[in-house]
C-alpha cells in the first residue's frame, strides 16, 4: 500500500489501477446518482489519453447506461446519450454506491459485476473515507484494487480573512 496525497494522488493512482489494459478498451463506471457523477468524470479525465470507450451507469443500473465523452472546453461528461456496458476490460465501483443514503444494494452490485465481467474484466474500487471497508464490500466483490482516499476540509469565512 502506497500513501499519495491530494487529487493527483487520486488521479495518478487510478491511472497506476487501469495501467494494464489496453488502449481504447471500454470501461465502465457505476456510481449514485449526482454523488459520483464528478468523481467518474474526473477519473476519466486521468485516463484522457488512453482513448477508452467510457460509460457510467447511475445507481449500477445497466439498463440506465449512459456514454462518457469528451467536451472541449468543459472536460468529460455523462451525456444523455444510451451507451453499451457489456464486455468492459475495467469495472469501475465508485463508494457512493454502499453508503447507505445515497446507493444500492449490495446484491445488485454483485450481479452487475458478474453480468458484465468477462475473462480478463479487471474490478477497481474508489471510495472516501473506507466506506467499501465499513459497510463490508471489500471481502464481498472481487477487487482487483480499491483506492480509499480521505478528505479533510476547512472552511473559512470572510469575517475571518485578513486583508
Amino acid at each position: 500500500m502506497e500513501k499519495r496525497a491530494g487529487i493527483s494522488g487520486l488521479t495518478g493512482s487510478f491511472k497506476e489501477a487501469v495501467f494494464q489494459i489496453p488502449d481504447g478498451s471500454k470501461v465502465v463506471f457505476a456510481g449514485s446518482v449526482a454523488v459520483c457523477t464528478p468523481f467518474a468524470e474526473l477519473l476519466a479525465y486521468a485516463v484522457k489519453d488512453r482513448r477508452f470507450e467510457l460509460v457510467y451507469l447511475p445507481r449500477a443500473d445497466i439498463t440506465s447506461a449512459r456514454r462518457m465523452e469528451w467536451s472541449e472546453g468543459v472536460g468529460f461528461t455523462v451525456t444523455g446519450q444510451e451507451g453499451d456496458p457489456r464486455g468492459p476490460a475495467a469495472i469501475v465501483l465508485l463508494g457512493g454506491l454502499a453508503m447507505p443514503k445515497f446507493g444500492c444494494p449490495l446484491a445488485q452490485v454483485q450481479e452487475v459485476v458478474r453480468s458484465l465481467s468477462t475473462k480478463g474484466t479487471i474490478l477497481v474500487g474508489v471510495c472516501f473515507m473506507g466506506i467499501f471497508e465499513r459497510e463490508g464490500w471489500a471481502g464481498a466483490l472481487p477487487f482487483d484494487s480499491v483506492i480509499d482516499a480521505t478528505m479533510e476540509v476547512s472552511l473559512t469565512r470572510r469575517d475571518t480573512l485578513q486583508t
